[in-house]
């Protein structure tokens, strides 16, 4: 019997070719959807779970609460004290790593090459699980120029990875220093939050231990790894008991020597859960920090795809329903039972689905490189046959088959023989069920174009807004403590080079500190040390005051220029003269001389805030920008490249450009462009699909009318607009719904950018006619086909 309700089912499928491909193609969209982010649900869950020593590796985070209990800042990173104070005091604590990023230029025979590094403790391999090829884990950071290199790493360096106890030479400011190569790792899992090459052993001055102060600096990961079965709220209260009793006298001096009010509370953030956690976030070389929403948002697209999908199976299956009826009479005259008929039709259902099921790995392995691209991981096709995964499919597999064709089976079953028969069949009601389903397949699809347009609107904001400078032809090149002798040089060659407008010096990386206005408003800013051709060359507006000058002999020691956002933070209406008090440093004081107008220095996704310009001698330059002539990169480079290795042969040459440094600050809006854009696609795609079997169900149903409708003299347009009414009102209904959605979800989705884009209602009627041109074209084209008929053929069983 079964066999036997398989060949029909075959039949069937191969018998209605289009119909049949449409579900297919439909079903296993939506599966290879789903396929695709349980792939991706399943990498976030997995990060760092592959460490022996879980769940008791815990990182050493902190919380710096006010006088009125609230938290006024959240940071993973901690300093060199936490680690073995902590262990020293706490009994559950049974080891310890601190871990450092770290930037080194490497010498690989006369080619200079910067690598980003750790400085570890030596117990980093008894906390952490990576598997080394070659030396001892336990002995390997023993030694204080020891360093442990990757596999990638030792064929990069050494062509192979047979290099224990070979020497690697690190460069650390202008001196070369030996390193012996004591162990070999192999690559870092994908799914770790600690990727690696280098590994060198921490360095630490006894001063820095000596210095109770050092409790408050804050500039690398600390990990712990405690007892089996020890109680972390026990050990948070033991940690807060030792904290305050060996920061006492410390805490004391910096409250008053800063003014510090903020009471520090140190916690432990369960080390499986740091890649998720979006409150003491995986920074300061720790990589992929992720955010669950992304996870939310793109389960959310794959269930309204596979929703959707089913939805079309259901509709097409019953539009089809008309074809069969006089089959299913049949069957119930000559002795078939409901049951039988509903199995009969759950076995098409199986067969279809499975079918889809096998195409929708198919899909999956073709797309998955650009997935991998959008989503950036590196998933793999071989991660479908994960144990776990494999139990999911088959449930989803065998839930999808459930949904998709029991609704169209118990439907089926359930015409009367007799009317069947006889020709006087009618497909029940009014279809609520199915123009409810449209409604809300076009209500998910109207929802998703304007999210697109949404996010593709504030992408081209963030891309195109004036940033208040000027970024073009600008080329950056880091030089790590550079003098300011050297940068003098530095300059003067460059500018030997037509092609060459003008350098400007800068301090490396994002400097901050604070300060008072007039001894009163402490006031947090951005920090600059600058010479005085940075602002005009960036064309940075002065909006009062003056720029640095050399003629000015106390420019470099008594003077700052702040921007608008400092002035307005310190209360000045007239900021010129005022004074900026670095009251930690003794007779550290300045005049301000200019006030800039407010420009993003950092990107659009964050708020302009305080800064402060200043030419201070004991300041160290970091980066040097270069202006370059327009259409003149080549020969420019060309001459930058050769006058940096010519000064400096023992640093490694890197260069950027700003504006595409700029550009990239924004690759997650980018990448997610492209995933609600896909997603948008797809459901639409879908969703056609679904008025497509729609139409084809009003269309059969109305065979008769409409032969009639011809006979009497109605045209073909008269035809098509009697067919294409009512989806057009139920398309309009749909946008009740998801206009409200999207208008929400648009605007908390906003709220997270100061600088955004308006809401603006060209959007939504975009949309609406986009939305109500796609369902006419597919509507139309089956109207057309249906208004064609031969009126004849329609009526001669009348």
């Amino acid at each position: 019997m079964i066999r036997n309700y398989f060949i029909i089912a075959l039949r069937n499928l191969t018998r209605n070719k289009v119909y049949s491909s449409i579900n297919v193609i439909g079903l296993s969209i939506g599966l290879a959807a789903a396929m695709l982010i349980l792939l991706y649900g399943k990498d976030e869950i997995s990060f760092d779970q592959f460490h022996a020593n879980n769940p008791n590796i815990y990182r050493v985070v902190n919380q710096a609460i006010e006088k009125d209990g609230s938290i006024s800042r959240r940071d993973g990173n901690s300093g060199h004290f936490q680690g073995p104070k902590f262990k020293a005091g706490i009994p559950e604590i049974e080891e310890f790593v601190r871990i450092r990023s770290d930037f080194r230029n490497l010498k690989k025979g006369t080619e200079i090459i910067g690598e980003e590094l750790f400085q570890v403790d030596p117990s980093f391999f008894n906390v952490f699980t990576f598997p080394m090829m070659a030396g001892d884990p336990q002995t390997a950071l023993l030694k204080p120029n020891s360093i442990v290199i990757s596999e990638e790493m030792a064929k990069k360096y050494f062509g192979n990875t047979d290099v224990l106890n070979k020497t690697i030479e690190l460069i650390d400011v202008d001196k070369v220093e030996p390193f012996i190569v004591t162990g070999i790792t192999k690559k870092c899992p994908q799914n770790s939050s600690i990727k690696f090459d280098l590994l060198i052993p921490q360095k630490i001055d006894p001063n820095e231990m000596a210095n109770n102060e050092n409790w408050f600096n804050f500039f690398q990961n600390t990990f712990v790894k405690l007892i089996p079965n020890a109680d972390q709220k026990k050990v948070e209260a033991k940690m807060k008991k030792v904290f305050e009793t060996d920061s006492k006298v410390a805490a004391k001096a910096m409250a008053e020597k800063y003014g510090i009010t903020e009471k520090n509370v140190y916690l432990l953030q369960p080390f499986t859960a740091m890649h998720l956690d979006t409150e003491y976030i995986a920074t300061n070389g720790l990589k992929e920090a992720s955010n669950p929403m992304y996870s939310y948002i793109l389960s959310g697209i794959a269930l309204f795809i596979l929703i959707i999908a089913c939805i079309n199976f259901i509709t097409l299956t019953v539009a089809r329903s008309v074809k069969r009826a006089k089959e299913i009479g049949v069957r119930k005259v000559v002795g078939g039972d409901r049951k039988q008929l509903i199995l009969q039709f759950l076995g098409e259902s199986f067969l279809l689905c499975l079918i889809s099921f096998l195409l929708a790995i198919i899909i999956v392995q073709f797309i998955l490189p650009t997935f991998n691209e959008l989503a950036n991981k590196a998933l793999s096709i071989v991660y479908l046959f994960d144990i776990q995964l494999v139990v999911i499919y088959i449930l989803m597999f065998l839930v999808t088959v459930f949904l998709s064709g029991f609704y169209p089976a118990l439907v089926l079953s359930g015409y009367s023989p007799v009317q069947t028969l006889y020709g006087r069949f009618n497909l029940s009601g009014k279809n609520y069920l199915q123009k409810s389903l449209v409604v809300f397949q076009f209500s998910l699809a109207s929802f998703l174009i304007i999210a697109t347009i949404t996010i593709y609107a504030q992408f081209n904001f963030l891309t195109s807004k004036s940033l208040g400078y000027d970024d073009k032809n600008l080329i950056m090149v880091n030089k790590q403590r550079i003098t300011k002798a050297e940068t003098k040089l530095f300059i003067e060659k460059l500018k030997e080079n037509p092609n060459i407008i003008e350098v400007a010096p800068k301090n490396g990386g994002g400097w901050g500190t604070i300060a008072k206005a007039d001894s009163k408003t402490e006031i947090q800013f951005a920090y600059e040390t600058v010479n005085p051709s940075y602002i005009p060359m960036l064309k940075i507006q002065i909006l009062k005051g003056r720029n640095f000058s050399l003629d000015f002999t106390t420019d470099s020691t008594k003077s700052v220029i702040i921007n608008e956002a400092f002035a307005k933070k310190a209360g000045w209406k007239e900021p010129l003269g005022k004074i900026v008090d670095f009251w930690y440093n003794p007779n550290e004081k300045y005049t301000v001389i200019g006030v800039v107008k407010d420009y993003h220095y950092e990107s659009l996704t964050q708020e302009i805030k305080p800064q402060l310009f200043t030419m201070k001698p004991g300041n160290q330059y970091g980066m040097v920008n270069i202006k370059i002539r327009p259409k003149t990169e080549v020969a420019a480079l060309k001459h930058i490249e050769k006058t940096f290795k010519s000064l400096f042969p023992i640093a490694s040459y890197e260069y950027k450009f700003k504006d595409l440094e700029n550009i990239k600050s924004y690759e997650s809006e980018a990448k997610w462009k492209q995933i609600i854009l896909l997603g948008a696609i797809l459901t639409i795609f879908i969703s056609c699909i679904g008025l497509f079997g729609l139409a084809t169900l009003s269309a059969e149903k109305r065979t008769k009318e409409i032969g009639i409708r011809k006979v009497l003299g109605a045209s073909v347009s008269n035809i098509v607009q009697l067919l294409s009414t009512d989806f057009i009102k139920l398309i309009s209904i749909s946008f009740l719904f998801s206009f409200p959605a999207a208008y929400y979800g648009s605007y908390e989705w906003l709220k997270n950018y100061p600088y955004r884009i308006d809401i603006n209602v060209w959007i939504f009627v975009f949309t609406a006619i986009i939305t109500i041109l796609i369902s006419i074209i597919t509507v139309g084209w089956q109207s057309v086909r249906a208004a064609l008929m031969n009126p004849v053929k329609s009526l001669k069983t009348e």
